[in-house]
């Protein structure tokens, strides 16, 4: 008679399980050896993968897209064209990343001056937002002196930068397996240059394994120019509806609340920096700049929950990479989301950072590494895990006002 596929396998590796510490893919509450898991099915396809596709109509149309599915319920898209940023996010059918009203507009209809510098905000959407790499934050002009170049004695930087709507040169994608590990991948680089001006490039490498509910992002920022040059970059992580909603928890490890954009009317709105409420009408944005405390590994957990509906998203940086972190508030109706941005800089922007001496500056082949996991808090079980985690690091304001410090501390031991 028949025996079920693998019994052979299991009698040649008795016990093998993810708990006696062999990696396995885990899928649909099993954990598979490669060998099982292909037995399921002629691709692995049928559970999870990363497909390379074009969007074909409307603003969005001609970008290519890489969309990726775990098996765990978490589905993610990346925009090759839009400098490899996560559009959308998903879990088991519940949203994570925020679609505004601007939609995936295709780079070629972007106008970076446009608007006073303010154009941007017709490709501001999607579940992170690549601001960088030369400049982020408000407007600035700035002197470059180290470009020796008469007629562009200063560079004009808009809102954010230049390459959230630069398209990445795709160098691979796929999945790859190490023993009974499948990891689902992609890279590309992004190029910022110009003559007489920056020739900066963005490495960057998406990855998560199957199974899994936790995505890493991997940036390197080298100077392949000869002309010593600034670098500056902050992910603008925007999560929606349903994470947010009335009620839902900002979770992070604020030693101190440095700034608030609203200082002065601080509780004009009846919005606190804690507990999110309910899409508003004609709220005016609200940006906080916390100083975070970081674990022993050097980590920087946040996370916004929805105690609900048992689901959380959570980012988690290094501090010694990533400094400085914003809390952005975009309560208004129809543009609902609550943004959570690491930075290489204060919020006092490009200016700021050259006052003070913080302006990172990279000469020819010198780069920047930044490490980034985003994590799906998919249950009760793991939110009290990682408030937990978040609270043993440094217990946040109780209250919703906390007094802004105004004291920004001094940027050091990059890596």
């Amino acid at each position: 008679p028949a025996r079920p596929f693998g019994h052979e396998l299991k009698q040649k590796r008795p016990g093998a399980t993810a708990a006696d510490g062999e990696v396995m893919v885990k899928l649909y509450g099993k954990n598979l050896s490669r060998a099982e898991s292909e037995a399921l099915s002629g691709s692995l396809g049928h559970a999870a993968g990363v497909r390379l596709m074009t969007l074909g109509d409307g603003l969005e149309r001609g970008i290519r897209m890489l969309e990726f599915r775990t098996g765990s319920g978490l589905r993610f898209t990346v925009l090759v064209d839009r400098a490899m940023d996560i559009a959308d996010c998903e879990h088991n059918g519940r949203a994570i990343g925020w679609h505004s009203p601007a939609g995936f507009r295709h780079p070629g209809l972007h106008d970076y001056e446009g608007e006073g510098g303010l154009g941007w905000m017709r490709s501001f959407s999607g579940l992170m937002i690549t601001c960088g790499l030369d400049h982020i934050l408000f407007m600035h002009e700035a002197e470059t002196p180290e470009y020796v170049y008469g007629p562009r004695r200063t560079a004009k930087h808009s809102l954010h930068g230049r390459a959230g709507t630069i398209p990445a040169r795709l160098t691979g994608y796929g999945e790859a397996w190490d023993g009974d590990r499948c990891t689902l991948w992609a890279e590309g680089i992004v190029t910022q240059g110009t003559v007489f001006g920056e020739h900066l490039e963005l490495h960057r490498r998406i990855e998560v394994e199957v199974g899994s509910d936790e995505i890493r992002l991997t940036d390197r920022v080298v100077n392949r120019g000869f002309y010593e040059t600034p670098h500056m970059l902050c992910y603008h992580v925007n999560v929606g509806h349903p994470v947010l909603e009335e009620g839902a928890r900002y979770l992070a490890p604020i030693r101190d609340v440095v700034w608030a954009a609203h200082e002065e009317s601080y509780d004009r709105q009846g919005v606190g920096y804690r507990t999110l409420p309910a899409p508003q009408h004609g709220f005016h944005e609200q940006v906080w700049q916390h100083e975070m405390g970081a674990d022993t590994e050097g980590r920087v957990p946040v996370a916004l929950v929805n105690d609900r509906l048992g689901l959380g998203f959570m980012v988690t940086t290094r501090k010694d990479q990533f400094p400085c972190m914003y809390e952005w508030q975009n309560l208004q109706a129809g543009q609902y989301a609550l943004g959570i941005e690491p930075s290489t800089n204060h919020v006092t922007g490009n200016g700021g950072a050259r006052d003070r001496g913080e302006l990172i500056r990279l000469g020819h082949g010198e780069d920047r590494r930044y490490d980034t996991t985003f994590t799906i808090l998919p249950d009760a079980g793991a939110i009290a895990a990682a408030e937990e985690a978040i609270a043993a690091i440094a217990v946040q304001p109780d209250e919703d006002y906390p007094g802004p410090s105004g004291n920004f501390m001094p940027i050091g031991g990059r890596s």
